[in-house]
């Protein structure tokens, strides 16, 4: 490959997640900035609105820790339970909270599912099963991990396996080019099945045997 495509590509790869996460930082202080508390300075505005959620946060935590806030907790569970529509909301984001922040190993852990002959993909345990036994896994797309499928297998049809779960999922974001044995998505680039610039696919690999170079043809040093 041309080393200016080299560059362009190992610069996209810097920038790009840091021009993303500006983007998402400015969306979130724009919205922190209109909320209506009676501060002229915004910065201030910004910094107390986050203050105020986090203080939020801790006094419900610690509210749920009491008999009243067992009893709260149910009561908002069966309201909303009782609205059409808004329980599938409320109980999906429920349980979606509840497994990132605290899911056991177990409701985290990649294994390798055979779906058909020869051909495996990456599910995420749950930790529930079935009545009859069956593990219940989750089974991602890709690169769009928030849709997939919720599966039942038994237990001898998948294989446990050594990824953690972020080299897991780097997989399925990046399509499978984030595969946790290379370093970056610029070694892929510069690898030799990148056809193009300087670099093509040996033939040996298209199912044509070349011959090694050895430096050229040699003269023949026998004399007539």
């Amino acid at each position: 490959m041309a080393a200016w495509k080299r560059d362009f590509a190992s610069g996209l790869i810097i920038l790009v997640p840091i021009l993303v996460t500006v983007v998402v930082l400015v969306w979130i202080y724009n919205r922190l900035a209109r909320i209506p508390i009676p501060v002229d300075s915004e910065p201030i505005r910004v910094a107390l609105s986050i203050l105020i959620f986090i203080l939020l946060v801790f006094s419900v935590g610690y509210l749920m820790r009491t008999a009243l806030g067992a009893v709260l907790e149910s009561a908002l569970d069966d309201l909303m339970n009782s609205l059409p529509g808004l329980r599938v909301i409320y109980n999906a984001s429920k349980m979606a909270i509840e497994t990132a922040l605290s899911g056991t190993s177990e409701l985290q852990a990649p294994v390798r599912l055979e779906m058909w002959d020869g051909m495996r993909m990456t599910a995420f345990k749950t930790g529930n099963t079935t009545a009859d036994g069956r593990e219940i896994l989750f089974l991602p797309t890709a690169p769009n991990i928030t849709t997939g499928f919720v599966i039942e297998v038994e237990p001898d049809r998948y294989t446990e396996i050594d990824d953690n779960v972020e080299d897991a999922l780097t997989r399925l974001i990046s399509a499978g080019f984030g595969d946790n044995t290379d370093d970056s998505l610029a070694q892929l680039i510069e690898n030799d099945q990148v056809i193009g610039g300087d670099r093509q696919v040996p033939h040996d690999r298209l199912g044509e045997t070349v011959p090694e170079d050895d430096g050229g043809s040699q003269p023949s040093e026998t004399e007539g």
